[in-house]
């Protein structure tokens, strides 16, 4: 089958709409279950792109969680803490494999993105990620193959409309790519770029200290950034993305972004929001949304008109600024890759806050003295790698 007619385009209005191959050869995929529409296609190509060069990269399981033609999290299977498995709501009684580590960090490092994503696994879905899946709100799934009994897992949501997709992992697509706007045809050819140990060799900052699990979140980080619409920024601790920022016009606002959400995901580990007395009739989603209220600055008002008592049985003590700070300097080691060059040190600035130890980026700005002196200031370790990621 060389051709698959789609409900619609990214709007209803949008008709016709299909996927097909130009040459007349088969479609790489098979649909198993559902009907995908044509961003679920644009995620899940994507997903599948970006969980495959994490896999080639680290040697590791690896899974994403796309929104938009964005990711909202990527990660590798490394396993999880008994804290990170309690914020990512992950069931104790699910015996955890090496590919069911990495979705429940794609998935979990932020939630609020993630909600009705399309999901990406390098390898054969097993049954501990289809149990991982079942109760998450999600559009579909894409992966090389998947167990007998986890496609079942996996057809039984949306009354058997969830969308499975399996693709074929030895499609090799060709060397030029197109894409038509406004009746015009685009053509380049594809980022073939491959990102691994030599892509970080040219350190620019005095402190040359480029750990190994450095280097693996790097990858992470400019892996992801690949496939992130630009301007973008990730920072990535501990095999996982925990922020990513994605469109955005000025570089700073990247960073700003992506540095609220790396906060948010290690504040979601401090004792008060661990100890947050939630009701046990509560659904996820809202537990989720009450988290990203009581960590944010307007968890005050929420209290003063006693909205609270929706979701827990006691009325919380407020997490005050100076407690969120202090929680803060906590966070240590992480990772920040940018896909073009930081253009002012304001950037390094932001980042510091945030924890972040080591920087990827191409370099190249008039200004990249004072981004390195920046970086110096903070006994960062800082790579050129001088090569851009945009991706549109």
């Amino acid at each position: 089958m060389n051709e698959l007619e789609l409900k619609y385009g990214c709007n209803p209005n949008q008709k016709p709409s299909r996927i097909f191959m130009e040459d007349g050869s088969d479609l790489p995929i098979e649909v198993l279950c559902g009907r995908p529409g044509y961003i679920n296609f644009l995620d899940a190509f994507n997903g599948w792109l970006l969980v495959s060069e994490l896999k080639k990269a680290t040697g590791l399981p690896a899974a994403t969680s796309f929104k938009h033609v964005s990711p909202a999290g990527a990660a590798v299977g490394l396993p999880l803490s008994d804290t990170l498995k309690k914020i990512y709501w992950v069931d104790e009684t699910i015996e955890l494999t090496p590919l069911a580590n990495a979705y429940a960090r794609a998935r979990g490092a932020d939630r609020m993105s993630s909600y009705g994503d399309f999901i990406a696994l390098s390898d054969v879905c097993d049954v501990a990620t289809a149990l991982l899946i079942k109760p998450e709100v999600s559009d579909g799934v894409i992966a090389p193959g998947y167990e007998p009994e986890a496609l079942e897992i996996l057809k039984s949501k949306k009354r058997g409309n969830y969308n499975v997709i399996k693709i074929d992992p030895e499609y090799v697509p060709a060397p030029l790519e197109k894409k038509q706007v406004f009746g015009i045809t685009f053509e380049q050819g594809r980022n073939e770029l491959n990102i691994d140990d030599a892509f970080f060799a040219n350190i620019v900052t005095e402190n040359k200290d480029l750990t190994e699990a450095a280097k693996i979140d790097l990858a992470i980080s400019m892996i992801t950034l690949k496939y992130t619409q630009s301007n973008s920024v990730c920072y990535v601790k501990g095999g996982q993305a925990i922020g990513i920022g994605a469109g955005q016009q000025s570089r700073i606002h990247c960073t700003r972004l992506a540095g609220d959400k790396a906060n948010n995901w290690w504040l979601r580990q401090s004792p008060q929001v661990m100890g947050l007395p939630f009701k046990e009739d509560v659904r996820r989603a809202d537990r989720d949304n009450a988290i990203d209220l009581y960590i944010g600055e307007e968890y005050e008002d929420i209290l003063a008109d006693g909205a609270w008592e929706r979701v827990f049985t006691e009325k919380p003590a407020v997490f005050t600024r100076e407690e969120k700070r202090a929680w803060l300097d906590e966070l240590t080691d992480v990772a920040l890759g940018s896909d073009a060059f930081f253009p002012f040190g304001d950037n390094i600035e932001r980042a510091h806050k945030s924890g972040v130890k080591y920087v990827a980026q191409p370099g190249g700005s008039i200004r990249d003295d004072n981004v390195i002196e920046t970086c110096n200031k903070y006994d960062m370790v800082m790579s050129f790698t001088g090569l851009r990621l945009f991706h549109h």
